[in-house]
């Protein structure tokens, strides 16, 4: 067999563009951030009213969680765009 040939079916490794991903560019995602958790009985939930603080198991300055789909993907800090709450990535989390 001669060095150039290969077995049926296999495709030699070609990098891939952004290009290559065009078919799904248009599927929705949902993207969530996770600003802090905490846990309180059912009682102290039907009492509280507007206004009531809630205190997160976060401080301030900490990054938030970054979901896509329910999949942590980033970290990020919250920033505050044209009187509009956003967040920017300052970690990608590597898949496992």
């Amino acid at each position: 067999m001669a060095p150039s040939a290969r077995k049926s079916g296999a495709e030699p490794f070609q990098e891939k563009s952004a290009a290559d991903l065009e078919a799904v560019f248009d599927v929705p995602v949902r993207i969530s951030v996770v600003l802090g958790r905490t846990k309180m009985p059912v009682s102290n939930l039907l009492k509280m009213d507007v206004g009531t603080v809630i205190e997160l198991n976060r401080q301030v300055g900490e990054a938030v969680e970054i979901y896509v789909n329910e999949r942590l993907v980033a970290r990020g800090e919250i920033v505050l765009v044209e009187g509009r709450l956003g967040v920017t990535m300052t970690e990608v989390i590597k898949a496992a």
